[in-house]
């Protein structure tokens, strides 16, 4: 790939995971928001938590990984 293939590339990713931390952060205070009005379980939201906590720290290593490629190609 040249240069500016692999940077379009590494914005593309970028991008990407930016709609998924976004995504994953407006579905977490939906759930939130239902979950209360609905009165579910400490045990139901405790999964819903766990689950956005494993996207974000998912993002941070991503994140890492292309912040990591950019830095390679210097």
């Amino acid at each position: 790939m040249t240069g500016s293939d692999d940077n379009g590339a590494r914005s593309r990713r970028g991008r990407q995971l930016a709609f998924i931390i976004a995504g994953t952060a407006v579905a977490y205070v939906g759930v939130q928001l239902i979950g209360a009005m609905n009165g579910w379980t400490t045990r139901t939201m405790g999964f819903f938590d766990l689950a956005a906590l494993a996207v974000f720290g998912w993002a941070l290593v991503s994140a890492y990984m292309i912040w990591r490629s950019g830095q390679n190609d210097s």
